[in-house]
């Protein structure tokens, strides 16, 4: 009989980030589909986790059930599995709101990653990301959801296929839980293995075995459950006990991902305030890394009391790292938000910093190849760091790594100190898009003629923390596309003695090419920084760097750019054939709107005006074949 709660099903199409997601899921080839239990479970632990935060200001919450537990229930008759939690549970709305859409926009870089990979990448990423409830459907071809907050008269069912749609509705409190979320996954053919019990308990206690929340098993729905896990806190026992296997497990039922931790943290603090940190590096680039909402997935608890995985204990250039701070000394009844400006919390978010910063310090001496890998992934974020916080600058212009002209693979700056020239006083660097074309850059010329070291920066940041005043021992960064070269005190690395000064005809040409071009560029003149190219631009003296200049034109942040500077190389045959041109041969004033043109396109640009640019050089063309 229907209880007089009930009501009708409402259908509801998912939203379009969703439907996509779930026809992922519903089509995966993954496999290794074990991922989808260690979600739920992560689900569940994080519905206990939160209702113990919310029983600190409402005891009565917990009713007659006052202790946290996931069971585990196996039905191979009909073939079903079910994961059932007494957490916080969810109303009506809010089970649309967690199952309808996608609040976390990782889960969009997710599927936009997934959709640029092949067939095959694309099932393996799925197993590596775990994208949370919805890969429940990789298995069952429907899922039922009865869920009642903790608290509330009311408890709803939410289903679906799968396949774009779900239905919504109010029931009888007495078809979900006293408290919490039932899961109900009627199982694919080819998934009804996970209704054997060894199978399923294997599944569990490998990979979420150090929830700190107790898992049961039932192997029928009438058999009597038995533990599987205690739901001890694993960062509460000694690093001695705890093998490497059961921390790769803890981390990937917290993170959310799937690959191997590159660096495991595990200590306790003492001293003027007293908490335990369990952080994880991964080996993988998190997809969502770039999102320019993202923060850190550090969560912190107070004497083993889930609080918040909102608040900000790391800085956002280390967002990389997960893992958890557990505090001794925090409150257990203060507010979320009145968490974030404790001194409590300061004290931990400096130290937890200094002291990763420090272990990836002993990692890079102690392990280069591991370091690499690691800076590979996350070195672009690392260096946010640079233009971020000041007061750690030092330690991260150490732990930075660069590519340079050298070719040598990857390079520190105190390896680039340690190779100066005599009479060097600036570190140099180019920063552009792409690493080859760097390397080719005609602005480089100069330096390599001289055996000067350059540094070739392609992260996007790398434009602004080069800008922000950097030093590194006493040298300052600068940039080889801007202001004078001044290289006249650097002798050449072969021994050759440096070329003749230009004719007196070079220098009238490079004045004409000024007065030519007039308000196109700011300035017109010999250049030290060319060996073999004709001309290169640059930016003034006292203006920004040119690569920023075109990142900020193209976010819309900059209304007026600077003026280039055309420098011309004095002792190329070509301008020294033009500065032999007679002043009245036409020729001359084409030659110079094609020098800054060409000048244009050495830099990546295009001509300031293509027609005018064909005209011009189909004249210089005709002109030398006659």
């Amino acid at each position: 009989m229907t209880s007089t709660t009930d009501t009708a099903p409402e259908t509801r199409s998912f939203e379009a980030d969703v439907a996509r997601l779930l026809h992922m899921m519903v089509h995966s080839v993954y496999s290794d589909k074990d991922v989808f239990l260690r979600e739920l479970i992560s689900n569940a632990a994080d519905a206990c986790e939160k209702l113990r935060y919310e029983l600190l200001s409402d005891p009565a919450l917990a009713g007659e059930d006052g202790q946290p537990r996931i069971t585990v229930t196996l039905d191979p008759d009909t073939r079903q599995l079910i994961v059932e939690d007494n957490g916080i549970g969810m109303s009506e709305v809010e089970l649309a709101e967690a199952l309808g859409t996608i609040a976390r926009s990782g889960t969009r870089a997710f599927m936009e990653r997934v959709a640029a990979a092949k067939e095959g990448e694309g099932a393996q990423l799925i197993g590596q990301f775990g994208v949370g409830f919805y890969s429940a459907f990789m298995v069952a071809d429907r899922v039922d959801v009865f869920s009642r907050r903790a608290g509330a008269d009311t408890a709803a069912h939410w289903a679906s296929d799968g396949l774009g749609s779900y239905t919504i509705q109010l029931v009888d409190p007495a078809q979900a839980p006293a408290r919490g979320t039932r899961i109900v996954l009627h199982l694919k053919e080819d998934a009804a293995s996970y209704t054997e019990q060894f199978t399923t308990q294997r599944i569990v206690t490998a990979q979420s075995g150090h929830v700190p929340v107790p898992i049961f098993l039932k192997e029928k729905p009438d058999a009597e459950e038995k533990q599987i896990a205690d739901g001890a806190a694993l960062w509460t026992r000694p690093k001695s006990d705890i093998a490497a296997e059961e921390y790769t497990d803890f981390y990937r039922s917290t993170a959310g991902q799937f690959d191997e931790p590159a660096l495991t943290l595990h200590y306790r603090a003492e001293g003027l305030h007293e908490y335990s940190v369990l952080a994880f590096l991964p080996s993988m680039r998190p997809f969502d890394l770039f999102d320019p909402d993202r923060a850190g997935r550090m969560k912190l608890y107070v004497r083993r009391v889930f609080i918040t995985d909102e608040a900000q204990i790391l800085p956002r250039y280390l967002r990389f790292v997960r893992g958890l701070v557990d505090s001794n000394d925090l409150p257990l009844n203060v507010s979320r938000e009145m968490i974030q400006e404790s001194p409590v919390l300061a004290a931990i978010q400096k130290g937890v910093a200094n002291r990763i910063l420090s272990e990836l310090d002993k990692l890079a001496e102690k392990d280069s190849e591991a370091y690499l890998k690691f800076w590979d992934n996350f070195g672009a974020v690392l260096k946010e760091g640079l233009y971020e916080d000041f007061s750690r600058r030092e330690t991260l212009l150490g732990l930075a790594r660069f590519k340079s002209t050298t070719g040598e693979g990857w390079r520190s700056l105190k390896d680039y100190v340690e190779a100066i020239k005599d009479n060097q006083t600036a570190i140099y660097y180019a920063t552009g898009p792409d690493l080859d074309r760097l390397a080719s850059s005609p602005q480089l010329e100069g330096f390599r003629a001289r055996g000067i070291e350059v540094l070739l920066l392609t992260d996007q940041v790398d434009s602004f923390w080069v800008t922000a005043g950097v030093d590194y021992q006493g040298k300052p960064f600068k940039s080889v596309t801007q202001g004078l070269a001044d290289l006249s005190l650097i002798p050449l690395a072969d021994g050759e003695a440096p070329a003749a000064q230009a004719s007196a005809e070079v220098d009238g040409f490079i004045a004409y090419v000024k007065t030519v071009l007039g308000e196109q560029v700011s300035d017109v003149r010999a250049s030290e920084r060319l060996t073999e190219s004709a001309v290169c631009l640059v930016a003034p003296d006292n203006a920004m760097d040119r690569q920023l200049e075109k990142l900020l034109a193209g976010a819309g942040r900059l209304d007026n750019a600077a003026k280039p500077v055309l420098e011309i190389n004095p002792r190329h045959d070509l301008i020294a054939k033009l500065g032999a041109l007679a002043e009245d041969n036409a020729l001359r004033e084409d030659a110079a709107h094609l020098l800054l043109d060409e000048a244009r396109i050495a830099d990546g640009e295009l001509p300031a005006d293509p027609r005018a640019f064909s005209a011009r050089l189909a004249r210089m063309i005709g002109g030398a074949i006659r």
